[in-house]
Parts: structure tokens; sequence; C-alpha cells
């Protein structure tokens, strides 16, 4: 099996996580819910570029691996709605992040930059949530809404590896969620700040899985539901 961060991470690394015990075995719940981060045009652009030029658009777009992401994160969305489960978008709200210390390159507001990527398009019945912070339950009710709808498992997919997904993926294993990250569908501006953030999400925190293994997860999880909803 291939991981993200392999050609990345030094061999002794590696052998120094797996004999200290990291990356444990992860198994999904049985209720679970997508989180899609931050996939807005100050992100992506509005068409693939590469990344020296992409930054011109937006100091926060990352260009042609943003691009690469979005057809596996719209193969996720579909799989999540065709089984009727909660699809909830944490989004940069305004200005992406607040107070006077962040050190986020900040720029004058265009509403364009804010829109949803079109093909990632929130749908009725998806959950809308605007953040000012990269975690996705940082001052936002997203606990209040994942109580509510009962739910054991996130899946999360966005931008950036590094930053919100990195933040909200450490705040819900925090809140003792099982949290499954489908690599290809999550993004960052540099290959090396994507694949070892993935390398240290994957030791600690989730389970880092390709889109085609999320997919079968999640219908397994479906499948799983079936004979009890039968004998009910």
């Amino acid at each position: 099996m291939t991981n993200p961060w392999d050609g990345f991470i030094p061999e002794e690394t590696l052998d120094l996580y797996r004999r200290a015990g990291f990356a444990k075995e992860l198994q999904p719940g049985r209720k679970p819910a997508l989180l899609v981060i931050d996939t807005q045009y100050a992100t992506t652009g509005e068409h693939p570029m590469p990344i020296m030029d992409a930054i011109a658009y937006h100091p926060l777009n990352c260009g042609e691996f943003a691009w690469k992401a979005i057809p596996h994160i719209v193969r996720i969305i579909a799989a999540f709605r065709e089984h009727g489960l909660p699809v909830i978008y944490p989004h940069m709200a305004g200005r992406p992040y607040s107070g006077n210390h962040a050190r986020i390159p900040k720029v004058a507001r265009n509403p364009r930059h804010y829109e949803f990527v079109k093909d990632l398009a929130p749908q009725e019945g998806d959950i809308l949530l605007p953040k000012t912070s990269p975690s996705a339950f940082f001052g936002t009710p997203l606990i209040q809404y994942l109580h509510v709808l009962q739910v054991d498992t996130l899946f999360m997919v966005g931008n950036t590896t590094s930053g919100c997904i990195r933040a909200s993926v450490a705040d819900g294993a925090s809140y003792d969620y099982k949290v499954i990250v489908p690599h290809e569908g999550c993004y960052d501006r540099a290959p090396i700040c994507h694949a070892v953030n993935l390398f240290d999400i994957a030791s600690k925190y989730a389970a880092v899985v390709s889109t085609t293994e999320a997919v079968s997860m999640l219908k397994s999880i479906v499948d799983a539901q079936q004979p009890a909803a039968a004998a009910s």
C-alpha cells in the first residue's frame, strides 16, 4: 500500500513511529457525517493554474493542487448524499481569520472569493457553518449539530491539509470523534506540507485513506445498519 507521505518521511522516522506504537487501527462508528471545509474560490481559483500564478488570484489559492482534489471531493459528497447522510460545510466567513496576531495573509474582501466552487456547492438540506478560525469547531455550533445528529464519525475533505483540515482533525479527535481523512480530497499549496501533515494526522489523530477506501468504508457503515433496520 502506498501512502501520500511516501518519499517525504525518512525510513528511520517511520520506524521510530512504528516502534512507539503510533497509527493504531481506527474503525469507523455507526453515524458518519462529512465536513467539506473551505471549498471556496479563494482557495481554488476559478480554473486550474500553477501555484505561483494562483497566488496572484488570492494568497490562499492552492491552484492546481486544489483542482486535482476537486473530483475526489465531488465523489465523496455524492456518496454521502446517496446514503442520505449529513454533509456540513464549514467555510470562511467574510474575513477568513480573526485576531490581530494571525500570520495568515489578508486581502481586500471580494465576495466572489467566498463563493463555493460550483461543482462542490451545497444543496438543500446541507448544513452551512461560517467560521472565522482554522478549526471547524472553534467558535461555531458544530458540536451542537453533531450531537443532534448523533454523529460519532467525521470524514473531512477540503482546504488546507496543513491548516484548516489539520486543526479540525485535531479538535475532532479531542472531542473523541472517530476521524477519517480521504487524502485525495484534501489540498494544500505545497506537496511537502500536504504529505507531512497527513503523516502526522495518520500517526496521531485519524485514519488517512484513499477516496476509493473512503467510499467503500461509507458503504460498509450503511450496509451494517440494514439488518438492524429490517429487524425493527
